[in-house]
């Protein structure tokens, strides 16, 4: 099966496990996070009576292929605001040509896109498979047609002296015209030269013999580009100042928000699609923004910090119920693998993943939902306006070594009162609640400490280090008390059957265990990360 159909089947059937609120198996994962083709080429501007290059006297080429003619017919899709066009990304439906179909292609560096295909299904229906990689950057714009290009390509296959297919060479002749905004129709002749097995230099070794013809290099970046002419709109590409010991504090914070921002952008597709890990990695960056926030909100202005707080924390709670289902049913899992072969009852392994994936299946609706609102749309936009117009008060733009050091340290001194707090528990589930708090702060501070390793160099490292020990060990401890309340109420079932009483005794038992060493562990790791502290 082509990459792109195993991609398209992949994630029809994850959105029909989705709605059927069936775990989706790993299988359709894998064919849905197949990587797009990697399409590297280089465009020329020639003129309609230009002379074809001798190709065979390119380096490296040893024949040249008999040429092949298509007719291809292609409408280019974009918001009316062109946002796709801002982040330099095309969607294409095309038809004629031997890759007919719906055609994304995203900027992945000089000279090279990635292109994600699918079938060509319906004229003005944009595929899920692709509109779910744009969500998150048009948030809930219609997609619809901007442009209309008609195409007479020749192609030309290059071989090296192996036989090997090193690029092709396509003259063509466009035809092109604007629909939204409306414009002129554009008539005029290109040659594009896309690598096929060929490596970068083959580009260096062909251009003598191009500019010999008297063309030149495109100066424009597509063809739906030059057909929309002043309409093209500039590039989006926001400035996040780099972090410096002497510059102004503010930068520290909207460059480590500017990294979440990009965090958000990468994993949106993936939580829509099912993709591995991707549910994770979306509530981390919502945690770590909050994190910054938290640390530094005395250098800003706010009510702004905790209104963009509270939409984080919103987001946080969406994603936490399918992520923490997910955790517990690997956790139990191995467990109940490590129980003696006579306590595995089939029932016990079918109670626990019963509840465990309906609770996944459910919170995993409910995030894909959630992505589809206004709301979620608005607070990707309130991340970015506080990137690019900080609420900065005075303080923040003085110099950003002294004014984190200190406002990072008190984080730490936060986790050392939440740590003094456990001894005075009263009893086991307040014992349990302070070690939660700890585990919080804990986290804080790490995330506090990854946002200022550009200034504070290896001190910073060492405190991140430390605290994101102390908040893995008292994760395992958090995780054994949510997985000790599941065991009580699973086992409280009514007519729950007999054969599964040990099993449930014997976890039971073993949580208890790890509780009790976690905490153990937890006070070393306390102790080490005491007193680790920056300096101004």
């Amino acid at each position: 099966m082509p990459v792109e159909e195993a991609r398209h089947d992949g994630h029809q059937q994850a959105h029909e496990f989705a709605a059927a609120g069936t775990r989706v198996p790993w299988g359709v994962l894998s064919a849905m996070d197949t990587p797009g083709k990697l399409e590297t080429e280089q465009k020329y501007d020639a003129g309609t009576s230009a002379a074809l290059p001798e190709l065979q006297e390119i380096e490296g080429v040893d024949h040249v292929a008999e040429p092949v003619t298509d007719q291809l017919e292609a409408v280019y899709f974009d918001t009316p605001a062109l946002a796709l066009a801002a982040r330099r990304m095309t969607l294409r439906r095309r038809t004629g040509g031997a890759d007919e179909g719906w055609h994304l292609k995203l900027p992945a560096g000089t000279d090279q896109r990635e292109e994600i295909h699918a079938p060509l299904g319906q004229p003005e229906t944009v595929p899920e498979e692709l509109s779910d990689h744009l969500q998150v950057f048009i948030r809930g714009d219609a997609l619809v047609p901007v442009a209309r290009l008609s195409t007479r390509r020749t192609t030309y296959r290059l071989y090296g002296p192996g036989g090997e297919h090193l690029a092709d060479f396509a003259d063509d002749h466009v035809h092109a015209e604007a629909l939204r905004p409306p414009g002129p129709a554009v008539d005029w002749r290109e040659w594009e030269l896309e690598l096929v097995h060929g490596t970068a230099e083959l580009f260096e070794a062909a251009a003598a013999t191009l500019a010999s013809t008297g063309v030149s290099h495109s100066a424009y970046p597509s063809k739906v580009a030059r057909a929309l002419g002043d309409a093209w709109p500039a590039e989006f590409s926001p400035r996040t100042p780099t972090p410096r010991k002497k510059g102004p504090a503010v930068d520290v914070v909207t460059a480590y928000l500017d990294a979440r921002i990009g965090d958000f952008i990468a994993n949106d597709p993936g939580v829509r699609m099912g993709t591995p890990d991707s549910v994770h990695k979306m509530r981390s960056a919502t945690r770590r923004a909050r994190s910054a926030l938290a640390t530094y909100r005395k250098l800003f202005n706010r009510s702004a910090v905790r209104e963009l707080q509270a939409e984080l924390k919103w987001l946080g709670q969406v994603l936490g119920p399918a992520r923490d289902a997910e955790v517990m049913l690997e956790r139990l899992r191995q467990h109940i693998l490590e129980l003696p072969e006579e306590q595995r009852s089939g029932l016990l392994t079918q109670m626990i993943e019963q509840e465990l994936v309906a609770a996944h299946d459910a919170g995993y609706r409910n995030v894909l939902k959630t992505l589809r609102t206004g709301r979620y749309f608005r607070l990707l936009g309130a991340l970015e306006d506080f990137r690019d117009h900080p609420p900065a008060k005075p303080r923040a733009f003085r110099p950003a070594r002294k004014v984190t050091a200190k406002l990072v340290n008190k984080a730490a001194q936060r986790v050392e009162r939440a740590r003094k707090a456990v001894k005075g528990s009263a009893d086991t589930a307040a014992r349990d609640t302070a070690l939660h708090e700890v585990r919080k702060d804990a986290k804080r501070l790490r995330h506090a400490g990854e946002s200022v390793t550009e200034i504070h160099g290896k001190r910073a490292a060492k405190l991140t280090k430390a605290a994101g020990r102390l908040q893995t060990v008292l994760g395992d401890h958090q995780d054994s008390v949510m997985a000790t309340d599941l065991l009580h109420r699973l086992a409280a079932t009514p007519d729950r059957p007999v054969d599964t009483d040990l099993g449930f005794e014997s976890l039971l038992e073993m949580e208890e265990r790890i509780a009790l060493k976690t905490e153990t562990k937890a006070r070393k790791a306390g102790k080490k990360l005491r007193g680790l502290r920056l300096r101004p």
